[in-house]
């Protein structure tokens, strides 16, 4: 992985109901090489456009993947069952998503083990390795560095992706805008970068049966 150097990094977005109905199609044909939609918040919250999303990017051939807004005040082991139950990954999905990037004012011990719990959840009944998202100074904040074997999805607006939270030594995805505009969504929309190849988003995905 080149962490910064590459240049011709993949590209792709991420959504939720806050973009509404998603062209997924113009979205491909801009250059999209995948796409993230929220799934799932909290123990019982389902994203409206989720099932519309998820079955979208799969018609036009982009590689998905689906998060999950993790609220740290509620049941973690409920959250990741809430989760599972909405999404169904299928061979060449990308891995699970915890998207932690609130406290709910729950600190320390109490949230790093609701994280670990989430991620171990879904890992049990997947059989893939979860991914975070996360900012650098949330993480730094309120969790550990005992985390780095799980992919970074890094939020971070600027021009380079670093720093890195503490624990990781590279990034896997990179949030690197908020408010780009692209064929196929109206409004902004998150965009993102892959650090690597076709073949290395690949390898994330499930495999086949």
């Amino acid at each position: 992985m080149s962490n910064g150097a590459q240049t011709n990094y993949l590209t792709g977005i991420d959504v939720s109901h806050y973009q509404g109905a998603v062209n997924w199609r113009e979205v491909k044909g801009a250059g999209c090489a995948f796409a993230f939609a929220k799934a799932t918040e909290s123990t019982s919250i389902v994203d409206p456009e989720f099932a519309a999303n998820w079955s979208g990017m799969k018609s036009v051939g982009l590689v998905r993947g689906a998060y999950h807004f993790f609220r740290p005040e509620q049941n973690a082991v409920e959250q990741a069952n809430h989760f599972l139950q909405v999404v169904q990954l299928e061979p060449g999905d990308l891995p699970p998503v915890i998207d932690i990037e609130l406290n709910d004012g729950v600190m320390g011990g109490a949230l790093i083990a609701g994280v670990g719990n989430w991620i171990d959840t879904v890992a049990q009944a997947t059989g893939m390795t979860p991914m975070i998202y996360t900012a650098t100074y949330f993480w730094n904040e309120y969790m550990n560095d005992g985390f780095g074997k799980f992919p970074l999805w890094l939020a971070h607006y600027s021009s380079a992706p670093e720093p890195l939270p503490k624990g990781w030594a590279n990034w896997t995805f990179w949030q690197y805008s908020q408010s780009l505009s692209i064929p196929g969504v109206s409004g902004a929309a998150d965009h993102n970068r892959f650090d690597g190849a076709q073949s290395d988003l690949q390898a994330l995905t499930k495999p086949a049966a």
